[in-house]
């Protein structure tokens, strides 16, 4: 196992340790120092990596899990898989530097909130390092699961509870559909390498099943980045702390799903249905995330809005980046690689800007005890440090200099504009609707982003609405967010060398047909101009300043809307109509009667199996080298029907065990007819003993009546029990006829040889399948002690009671 493999395995080693640190640390020392040096050190480690990925070089490393069916656990890290792992765990240390700070080591279940985070921190990696699309899944659903824990963090709250069931719901059938196309896309490919699935891409998309793949995976994806319409679970989780939301919410798990489409362009993006797919989801949540969260009035409400808005905008650059692999080479191919550049530079933009904006929110609820609008303001004076961080992130969000968050925004607008010219059908008459909705979107993020300054930090103070007193929280409170936002002013003046060591590599991992050198000249300008996206830039600043000031007059649009049409209400509707139904069903068939249940999964057996044989040809029989049927075999075949139907039709039980010994004796008959005398006594002492219990226990019951069952009872009965017995009797002669391998009664015909028995049946009993039996008896062993313990147990009652 290489030194890769460990990093993804240390969060999940480390998890283990939590509990025990916290239980016997606590009183002195906040088990956030002990987490750590978990992403401190994965950072530092993987820093290592950058100077050879970006010399073009990629890591690779296998180790076998299921070689048998080609499933390794094999770890890859390229220039798209190190951006992602450097921000999951270089922001993953701030956010435990600031929960050391945030969260209370007396009032805080802190071992479950660092084991959680450590989980997700690891399943995270293992997204992102994962080569084998199995193996990758099953970090996916571990992230899924994770994230569920910590959104659900503060249980006692109804809202968290409601919020972690949501993303739980929305996440998990996203990555079960996912799942499915991963399934198809292994088929088509012969592998479950994603490497080795670049080197088939004819073969793909020549597939059937290339599209079905495609939608599939793409739910995963639109699922865990909250794309529309499955963005509805990311508001109500940040009910969760806020470091949670800072980490989950910002920078890694709504990532995940930007990480997914990255991966796959290089296969799907041949594909004009890629394109439209991602770029359309991709426009429609930019401008959804946009409208919704102007009319926040709770700030992470506002931020988990913003965040969706931007997680839009990467996807639609992703989908208009995809055509550079449709059209392969030339300036279209290059004027489309420039909107994957953008993607992934806005991508370590966000996670910059919007995690500090998360932090410095939790710190105004942490020093004030709000998060509403309506109750802040005038806290410049009062949190000078935290107004000038909330200036640094809003502004680099909504695009202005000199801040990271300006440089991706013109390298959107340039994306959007060159996709409005493609050669692509449909192009010339709506693609001018790109470039405008990206501007509308673009106004109303910076009207969010003036609401998120202005209305929190200027205007009239109010101390009588704040639980607290405003003040600055603690330095180490600060530090995190004071080093992101460093990050977005340092990139603004450096963007090339983020360009050599990141985003070319990244460019090469999405867009293997580009080159470092060739394929597209990487060079980021502040100034390029008087251009279009200058004056867009310009536009955009201006009206979203007077639509922030005239807002009042304005912002009543917002009740025009029904609430009966929200997403969240159609959610919540439709998991209750679920729900009744579900309730319905489960009416149905939990009557409280054996005899309907019975019924229900006999049905099911004749169904299924019966419908499998007549799908897939298995109705075939051979007898030719059947044994012909002796007069005395027919005859205990008679009498065995003749004692089955007695046993339908008895009305009394004493009919219906004697019937039953009776049809247990007839077996046995058998035996002895087949030369197996020690089977057919096995056969009459079962028999025996089981009648006797029968009829001691039928003594102490009441007397037989007719059930009310909801099922009708001679019909129904006549015809499952019917049903059942040819199937299963198809299936043996089926079965007996369609052998594709020796049987393997002639290996236990040498059991004289191989275990010195006489007797073959003693020989498999004791010998063969001598693990087995002695399993057997202990079980018998241990349901004996437990009969024993409970006569005990009576008896010492009775003896109690009667003192």
């Amino acid at each position: 196992m290489s030194w890769l493999h460990f990093v993804i395995l240390i969060p999940f080693v480390f998890a283990i340790f939590v509990p025990f640190f916290y239980k016997h640390f606590t009183p002195r020392i906040h088990t956030g120092w002990f987490v750590l040096a978990v992403p401190l050190l994965v950072f530092l480690y993987l820093l290592r990596y950058i100077p050879h990925i970006s010399n073009g070089k990629t890591i690779h490393h296998s180790v076998p899990w299921l070689p048998s069916l080609g499933i390794n656990y094999t770890t890859y890290i390229d220039g798209l898989g190190l951006i992602f792992g450097l921000l999951i765990t270089g922001v993953g240390a701030l956010v435990v530097l600031y929960s050391i700070y945030y969260m209370s080591k007396h009032r805080e279940a802190l071992h479950n909130f660092y084991v959680y985070l450590l989980l997700f921190m690891g399943a995270m990696l293992g997204v992102v390092f994962s080569d084998n699309i199995l193996v990758l899944y099953v970090f996916w659903e571990l992230t899924s699961i994770s994230s569920f824990l910590l959104i659900a963090y503060w249980y006692q709250r109804e809202r968290s509870r409601y919020g972690a069931q949501k993303s739980m719901l929305i996440t998990i059938f996203g990555g079960l559909a996912m799942l499915a196309g991963f399934i198809m896309l292994s088929m088509m490919a012969d592998t479950y390498s994603i490497r080795e699935m670049l080197s088939h891409t004819e073969v793909i998309t020549s597939h059937s099943l290339f599209i079905p793949a495609m939608i599939l995976i793409l739910l995963g994806a639109f699922t865990k980045s909250a794309q529309f319409p499955f963005s509805i679970w990311l508001p109500d989780a940040m009910e969760a702390p806020t470091p949670i939301s800072a980490y989950l919410h910002s920078a890694t798990m709504v990532k995940a799903g930007i990480y997914l489409v990255a991966r796959f362009t290089p296969i799907f993006g041949v594909s004009l249905e890629w394109f439209w797919i991602i770029s359309g989801v991709g426009i429609v949540t930019l401008i959804y995330g946009s409208v919704n969260a102007v009319k926040q009035t709770d700030l992470k409400a506002l931020l988990a809005y913003s965040t969706i808005s931007q997680l839009g905008l990467i996807m639609s650059l992703l989908g208009l980046g995809s055509a550079a692999v449709y059209f392969g080479h030339g300036d279209e191919a290059t004027m489309s690689a420039t909107a994957v550049l953008a993607a992934l530079f806005h991508l370590i933009n966000h996670s910059t800007f919007k995690g500090s904006l998360f932090m410095v929110v939790g710190i105004i609820d942490h020093e004030t005890g709000t998060r509403d609008i309506r109750k802040l303001g005038g806290l410049m004076t009062l949190m000078p440090i935290s107004f000038t961080l909330t200036i640094i992130g809003s502004f680099a969000m909504a695009g202005l200099p000199p801040f990271n968050g300006f440089l991706s925004k013109e390298m959107f607008f340039t994306s959007v504009l060159n996709a409005s010219t493609l050669s692509f059908t449909g192009m010339d008459s709506i693609g001018i609707i790109i470039p405008v909705v990206a501007w509308i979107a673009s106004v109303l993020t910076f009207i969010y982003c003036m609401v998120l300054v202005f209305k929190t930090f200027t205007g009239k103070y109010k101390p009588g609405r704040l639980d607290k007193e405003p003040h600055e929280p603690q330095i180490g409170m600060l530090i995190p967010p004071m080093i992101l936002a460093l990050l977005v002013i340092v990139i603004f003046f450096i963007p090339n060398v983020v360009s050599k060591y990141f985003l070319q590599p990244a460019l090469v991992a999405v867009l293997p047909a580009f080159s470092e050198t060739g394929g597209i000249d990487v060079v980021i300008k502040p100034w390029h101009g008087w251009n279009t996206e200058l004056f867009m830039t310009i536009g955009v600043a201006v009206f979203g300043a007077l639509l922030y000031i005239t807002m009042k007059k304005w912002s009543w649009v917002y009740g025009s809307y029904p609430q009966s049409l929200t997403l969240n209400n159609i959610y919540n509707e439709g998991l209750g109509m679920m729900e009744n139904y579900s309730l319905k069903v489960t009416n149905r068939y939990m009557t409280g009667f054996i005899r309907d249940y019975l019924v229900y999964i006999f049905s099911f057996f004749i169904i299924i199996l019966g419908g499998s044989l007549w799908l897939f040809n298995g109705l075939s029989f051979d007898s030719s080298n059947d044994a012909p049927i002796s007069l005395y075999e027919g005859g205990l075949i008679a009498g065995m029907v003749i004692a089955a139907f007695v046993i339908v039709l008895a009305k009394s039980r004493l009919t219906a065990m004697i019937a039953l010994g009776a049809l247990g004796f007839l077996v046995s008959m058998f035996f002895v007819d087949f030369r197996a005398p020690d089977l057919a006594l096995t056969q009459l002492v079962v028999e025996t003993v089981t009648v006797a219990l029968f009829l001691l226990c039928f003594y102490h019951l009441p007397e037989l009546r007719k059930e009310r069952s909801r099922v009708p009872f001679k019909a129904t009965n006549l015809i499952v029990s019917l049903g059942v017995g040819i199937i299963v009797t198809i299936i043996a002669l089926s079965a007996n006829g369609n052998r594709l391998f020796a049987p393997i009664s002639s290996f236990y015909e040498q059991a004289y040889e191989l275990a010195g028995a006489k007797n073959i049946v003693n020989a498999i009993l004791v010998d063969f399948r001598g693990f087995d039996t002695m399993l057997e008896i202990l079980v018998l062993c241990m349901a004996g002690l437990g009969v024993f313990t409970l006569i005990k147990l009576r008896i010492a009652g009775r003896d109690k009671d009667e003192a």
